[in-house]
């Protein structure tokens, strides 16, 4: 969002890049409810364009930027959610667990803020869903954030083939509902 720019004016200038075909549908990022709220009343008021998507921070860690209010209205209003940093930097494929580990990639050093009693919580019940599953840490904390209402998908990168085949599998796997509760009141 850009505070010195109304929603109206953005949206107006949207319409004009789909009237062109240089856009077909249009998201936002980074939107709180209220924000999103008013974004849509807009849209229905003035006939201008609707977003479509929303591109907010969401995965097993940070849920509070989507879950709620957002997500309410994501789901109400039949927008969907592509959230990103759905591995928490790394965090949540269970290379980082103690601050020396932290020096084994360059990223390593956006995973330490996740390093609390909240992150060694989640990673311990990653651990537990893997010893059942057999499936690798990052790909069941994919396939929670695709359980959650409103997600179209989630955004990860890979570095390697190897890495991009886990994520492929975390975008098929579906967790049990035991296995997504238990992830779920980790992150709380």
């Amino acid at each position: 969002p850009d505070p010195t720019v109304k929603q109206e004016e953005t949206l107006a200038a949207y319409d004009k890049l789909i009237g062109a075909g240089k856009v077909r549908h249009i998201g936002a990022s980074n939107y709180d409810a209220p924000l999103l709220a008013e974004a849509l009343k807009l849209s229905e008021a003035k006939n201008l364009p609707r977003y479509q998507t929303l591109q907010n921070e969401f995965n097993l860690y940070t849920r509070d930027r989507y879950e709620g209010a957002v997500q309410d209205l994501v789901v109400k209003e039949g927008l969907s959610c592509i959230p990103y940093y759905s591995l928490a930097a790394g965090f949540l494929t269970g290379k980082y667990r103690s601050e020396k580990d932290l020096g084994k990639s360059p990223r390593g050093k956006g995973a330490a803020k996740y390093l609390d009693d909240k992150g060694v919580r989640i990673l311990t019940a990653l651990d537990k869903v893997a010893a059942r599953t057999g499936a690798a840490h990052g790909e069941i904390a994919l396939a929670w954030i695709n359980a959650q209402p409103g997600i179209a998908a989630p955004i990860a990168s890979a570095t390697s083939v190897g890495q991009l085949q886990g994520l492929a599998r975390g975008a098929r796997m579906v967790l049990s509902k035991e296995d997504a509760k238990l992830l779920t009141d980790a992150g709380r």
